[in-house]
């Protein structure tokens, strides 16, 4: 297959309907007989461990093709492009060089003939290109932590429901039936009242503090990989896998799994649209320097309007087992990624009635986006509810770095009667970038 460009199938649609000539179209034949109009055109930022994954994962359907990859790594920019080549050169048995690289988001995101974005980006690069892509009319799957900042996230979800944008959060563990079991366990009170939950995370990172000036790779736009983050100089353990570990790029381990393990602890509780109204007991090793490191120690408790506690961990305590455990009045579900446990022993085979609650069910995670996409509904992990759940983490950090307790307030987002703690709930940002490009 030789054909360079393709069109999205609303850009399909338009020119259709007024009978202009469009761009060059990919065969049906070539997508299993997909028709245009029924095909999404995607665009992948980001070529990194999930970035890839991701894109892998669309490269899989028919419904969905891959024209154009960006990065600020050539090295990396350039293997997604042979990634997306080499994929559809297989399956055809052409040689396919249909796969653009750009340097520069915007570039990919102006783009009229892509429907689709795919973000998977550093935690401080989330926010500019997912405001721009819904501005676009894009429609986003994006990477968790949500934001870097609560006001962040909160500019985000706006632009998403004003642009009407259909957007799903990479918070997988949502399209897993055992993580949705146990949570309909609990929200139909098969362990009786919901009195407590224990999320437990993992650690740190053994990572040296990147104290030294090394050189910049060849290849590698650093200026731009810092973007609105402090100006820092360039280390090797500051950027690609490590930045989690840097808060001026993350929230350390404690963003990077709450995304996962907090999102699942709302689900159960049913408080997906709202969050804790105290974060107390804020302890343990916080590094308050700006590095996570491997004898990092973290704990803080949530309470929430409704009575229910959360207490959140790493997993070095024994009673933050790495997963989230459900305690009710009449019993307790665990549920992690390789296991599920309940007491009574007799809930793990309990089926949930037709007349009980059913939570929402996808079996996909990419796939319902699709699907979503498709049919203008909302996700199984749509931005509010992402949103919401690393809000509890970056209020949890702000607790610990002040070694002090937190009132928040969950209707206007906004921490009580602490200016200095209020102070710490967004970022500066460094010209020239800002949320309103």
């Amino acid at each position: 297959m030789s054909e360079k460009k393709t069109v999205g199938r609303r850009q399909f649609l338009k020119s259709a309907s007024l009978a202009v000539a469009a761009p060059a179209i990919v065969p049906s034949t070539v997508f299993g007989k997909t028709a245009p109009s029924n095909r999404f055109i995607m665009g992948q930022i980001g070529i990194g461990n999930m970035g890839t994954t991701n894109m892998k994962e669309f490269l899989k359907r028919k419904d969905v093709q891959v024209i154009a990859v960006c990065d600020l790594d050539r090295e990396r920019l350039n293997t997604g492009r042979d990634t997306v080549n080499e994929t559809y050169t297989e399956r055809f048995g052409n040689d396919w060089k249909g796969c653009d690289t750009h340097h520069d988001f915007r570039e990919l995101i102006d783009r009229k003939d892509i429907d689709l974005i795919s973000i998977a980006v550093p935690d401080h690069w989330h926010a500019i290109p997912a405001i721009y892509a819904a501005n676009a009319g894009k429609d986003i799957y994006a990477e968790k932590p949500l934001a870097l900042t609560i006001p962040q996230g909160r500019a985000m979800s706006n632009a998403v429901k004003r642009n009407g944008t259909v957007w799903q959060t990479g918070s997988w563990q949502r399209s897993v039936a055992n993580f949705r079991n146990a949570c309909e366990l609990v929200r139909n009170e098969r362990i009786g009242k919901l009195r407590k939950v224990y999320v437990g995370l993992p650690t740190g990172s053994a990572l040296d503090e990147p104290t030294t000036i090394d050189p910049v790779p060849d290849g590698f736009d650093y200026d731009f990989w810092l973007g609105a983050a402090p100006w820092a100089p360039y280390n090797k353990n500051r950027t690609h896998w490590n930045f989690r570990w840097i808060l001026d790029y993350s929230g350390g381990q404690l963003t990077d799994w709450a995304a996962h393990h907090v999102d699942i602890a709302h689900w159960g509780m049913g408080t997906e649209y709202t969050g804790p109204v105290e974060i107390t007991q804020a302890e343990g090793k916080f590094p308050r320097t700006g590095l996570w490191n491997a004898s990092t120690e973290y704990h803080f408790v949530c309470r929430y309007a409704n009575g229910v506690i959360v207490d959140i961990g790493n997993n070095t305590r024994p009673q933050n087992k790495q997963g989230v455990r459900f305690e009710g009045t009449d019993g307790w579900v665990f549920i992690s990624r390789s296991e599920i446990d309940a007491e009574p022993k007799s809930l793990l085979t309990s089926l949930i009635g037709r007349d009980e609650i059913h939570l929402y069910r996808s079996d996909n995670h990419w796939g319902n986006f699709i699907d979503c996409v498709r049919s203008r509904e909302q996700t199984i992990t749509p931005i509010e509810v992402a949103h919401r759940s690393i809000s509890v983490a970056h209020l949890g950090n702000i607790a610990m770095r002040l070694g002090r307790d937190i009132k928040w307030d969950p209707d206007n987002e906004a921490i009580v009667g602490d200016p200095e703690a209020a102070r710490m709930l967004d970022r500066s940002m460094r010209s020239p970038w800002n949320l309103y490009m």
